[in-house]
């Protein structure tokens, strides 16, 4: 028997929370909807066992099929989990290192410490190329800047976090590298013609859909030689005619947080959720806490589907690939037993992570 529409619906979602506990309005939106995911911030996140802790209530959010656990851990300045959790450096140290095992000894190390506190999806690496220096939001956190040595570094790191049981997930699609604009504050720029964009910009991702990555982070930037009128996030030319058609990409498609600004200021967020499913994403970020913006954004999916501004067709096929997904990363966290006490402890921060941080920190 299908799921009733709602919990169909609900599943697009990865919300997000503002304290150390899943909250009562959250809940209660999982109890209606069903959800698909949480990501946590900093300010969900106190010590490791509170975390191993929470990321089971997290999980317990999805009804159908666990709901991913989700967090930005790239290194650098976007990382959620601080110490006692290891320090990484930015990513770009890999670059300069120049060094694939390093990036798998890296990658390896920190997928052992998401993986002690039930964290099941990472928001990384990102494959943004930094050929813009006045860039304000990729910077360091970029691998370096020529595509072949994003492709290659990305790839490898995409594979070790995954081959150790936790979902990768590539960004920011169509790529940001070459910007001038922060896309938390306004929508960035991207003027390159496609044939640049094929050669250069879509190589990472090329790279990481070759190496079986899991989840493909889409971008809110405006890139007029693609479209003219939507930012990638919401445009069907971009992330289906594109990276689904084009690049043959089959695994699950997510929006970046659609409170940013680079989408907020023009479009009211629930409106931005429809477009984003319409357009080809399977699931969708909304980061800032707001349950009552979540729900209107599920309501909203659910008004363009009944008025069927929203094909069920669309729907099904987000599903499937978000099924999919969980069948290959989460099964085998069902019924694990978690660490605790001391073995939790002795899992973050060890001396070997560290060693290997302080390695790539003599490329800063």
């Amino acid at each position: 028997m299908p799921l009733p529409l709602r919990r169909r619906l609900g599943q697009h979602l990865i919300g997000s929370f503002p304290g150390r506990t899943v909250s009562v309005e959250l809940r209660a939106l999982a109890r209606e909807f069903d959800l698909g995911g949480a990501i946590l911030f900093a300010r969900n996140v106190e010590a490791p066992e509170q975390v191993l802790d929470l990321a089971a209530e997290c999980a317990a959010l999805g009804v159908e099929a666990p709901a991913w656990v989700s967090v930005d851990q790239e290194g650098g300045r976007v990382a959620r989990l601080r110490e006692p959790f290891t320090v990484w450096p930015p990513m770009a140290t890999l670059g300069r290192a120049g060094d694939d095992k390093l990036a798998e000894r890296f990658a390896r190390a920190l997928a052992a410490e998401l993986k002690a506190v039930g964290v099941t999806l990472d928001y990384a690496p990102v494959l943004d190329i930094h050929t813009n220096p006045k860039n304000p939001v990729i910077g360091d956190r970029a691998l370096a800047d020529k595509a072949a040595d994003v492709a290659r570094l990305g790839a490898a790191i995409v594979q070790t976090l995954q081959r150790e049981g936790i979902a990768a997930c590539g960004k920011h699609f169509p790529g940001h590298g070459d910007t001038s604009a922060d896309s938390h504050f306004e929508l960035p720029l991207v003027e390159h013609p496609p044939e640049r964009l094929r050669e250069v910009e879509f190589a990472p991702f090329r790279a990481a859909i070759a190496a079986g990555v899991a989840t493909i982070m889409t971008a809110h930037v405006l890139v007029p030689s693609l479209d003219e009128q939507r930012p990638a996030t919401l445009s069907k030319r971009v992330v289906t005619g594109i990276l689904r058609h084009e690049l043959h990409y089959d695994g699950v498609i997510l929006s970046d947080d659609l409170e940013m600004k680079a989408i907020a200021k023009e479009y009211a967020v629930p409106a931005a959720a429809v477009m984003a499913i319409e357009a080809g994403c399977d699931g969708m970020l909304i980061c800032s806490g707001d349950h009552a913006t979540q729900a209107a954004s599920l309501e909203a999916l659910i008004h363009a589907v009944e008025e069927d501004r929203l094909r069920m067709t669309r729907v099904e096929d987000a599903l499937k690939r978000q099924r999919r997904a969980k069948e290959r990363f989460l099964t085998s966290t069902v019924g694990a037993r978690p660490l605790s006490g001391r073995a939790l402890r002795a899992a973050i921060g060890r001396e070997e992570h560290r060693a290997i941080a302080d390695e790539m920190s003599q490329f800063l």
